[in-house]
Order: C-alpha cells, then structure tokens, then sequence
C-alpha cells in the first residue's frame, strides 16, 4: 500500500486473474489515488508507451496473482531494464503455489502444468492430453489450467475442463481418465467463496462447483497424507484412504 501511495500514476490489469475478496474502487479508497484498469492488449501493444512514461514518472502496476508468471508482464520489465528503468516487484500469491497448498497436495510431486484450450468444431489438440498422461505415469499430479476467451473475457468453467478431458478419453484412448478418477476442482482460491472438490468426473459434473475460475487437478500417486487431506479438505471419497501405504 504505502508503495502504491508513493506513486504518480497507477495502471491496473486482471486478464488472467481478478482480484479477490476486494475491487479496484476499494483499493483506491485505501490508497487514496486512482487506478486506470487497462487490457492486457493494451500491456501487450502499448508496453513501450508504459515504458517511456516511468521515465519521468513514478509509475505502479497492478495485477491479481503473481505477476511475473505472465510472459507480457516479464517482457514489460524487460523493456524497462533495457531502458535501465528501476523496478521494485511486490510477489503475489500465485494458483501454482495457492492450488496445492489448499489441497493438501505437495508442491514437488507436481510434474508439467497443461492448459486446456476451448473446444472447437474442428480443434481438439491432443498436447494436453498427452502431457498429463505423461505426468500419471511418471506417478505426479497434474495442474490443468483453463483457457480464457480475451475477446469476451469468458474463463472456462471446470465442468467444461472434465468434459474436454472425457472427450479426449473417448477419441485417444490412451488410458488417462475412466468414471473411477479421482479429480479435483479448486474454484475462487484465497477469497471467501473458495471452493474445494474432489471426486469422480461424473459425480463432479453434477455438483457445483463454485465456478468460475477454477483450476482442475489429476493427482497421480498420493502420499497417505495427501489422501486425507483431500478427504478432510476437499470432500473427496473415503475409499481413495484404502491401500495408502503410511510413510
């Protein structure tokens, strides 16, 4: 906050995350300045016009989450490092570290993180696919992200994630996810509508699941203590506590 007051102009972006448990006019109030909400085209297009501005001015950005795990924000202070323009970077809690800490799942068991993109009449890549089914395998949890439609700023729900998931079963047939995998379902992490669900695909497409703004995530080999946290933390069924080895 006290950093925010500090400066002359602040511009605030939510592309891929929005801000949780607040809005950008209760943030003005308690740093007493205004904020400008741009686009993320205008942070991809207008970068150098952000640039050449904090030349001369003490200029704030503001996004939700971590911002660094943006490329468009890592090339826009790049741009200002060429133009050997200071920055002082505030770290933000990011899905990658937020989705397995509420889950109860270890952070180090994670293996490649996969984006789901929007199914479309005549596109269904098979990447995803077998990316996660590289990481069960190899016995490691899978994050899989959501895609978001920039033109009408719509996320994908989580609902259609599993569908996307079960319709790549069904055509690729590589053995990645039946009726019986267990799933999980974090939707608004960190604020106070956060919701935690795990069960199986068609038992989740029944239930709600707090969406938007979800991440899904195919466990591979739980830990015991993992399979009760999700039993504890995210509902999921007990019968997954059956044959844990306890170490």
């Amino acid at each position: 906050m006290a950093a925010l007051r500090e400066c002359d102009k602040i511009y605030a972006e939510f592309y891929t995350s929005t801000l949780i448990g607040t809005d950008v006019g209760d943030l003005e109030k308690a740093i007493g300045k205004k904020i400008e909400v741009i686009h993320r085209h205008q942070v991809e297009e207008g970068g150098e016009e952000l640039v050449s501005e904090a030349k001369d001015k003490r200029i704030g950005f503001i996004t939700a989450g971590d911002t660094m795990a943006a490329t468009t924000h890592v090339d826009l202070r790049i741009q200002a490092a060429i133009e050997e323009i200071p920055v002082r970077l505030f770290h933000g809690i990011s899905v990658f570290s937020a989705c397995p800490s509420s889950l109860g799942l270890q952070p180090y068991k994670f293996g490649r993180t996969v984006t789901l993109p929007f199914l479309e009449t005549d596109y269904h890549p098979q990447s995803p696919y077998d990316n996660i089914m590289e990481n069960k395998i190899r016995g490691l949890h899978s994050m899989i992200l959501l895609d978001i439609r920039a033109e009408q700023l719509r996320y994908m729900t989580a609902k259609e994630g599993i569908e996307w998931l079960l319709k790549g079963e069904e055509k690729w047939q590589g053995g990645l996810i039946d009726d019986s995998t267990l799933l999980c379902v974090a939707s608004k992490l960190g604020s106070k509508d956060q919701k935690l669900v795990a069960g199986y695909p068609r038992d989740l497409l029944r239930m709600d699941l707090g969406e938007p703004l979800s991440t899904i995530v195919l466990p591979g080999n739980l830990h015991f203590m993992e399979a009760h946290a999700l039993v504890f933390f995210a509902g999921a069924p007990e019968e997954i506590l059956k044959d844990q080895p306890e170490h």
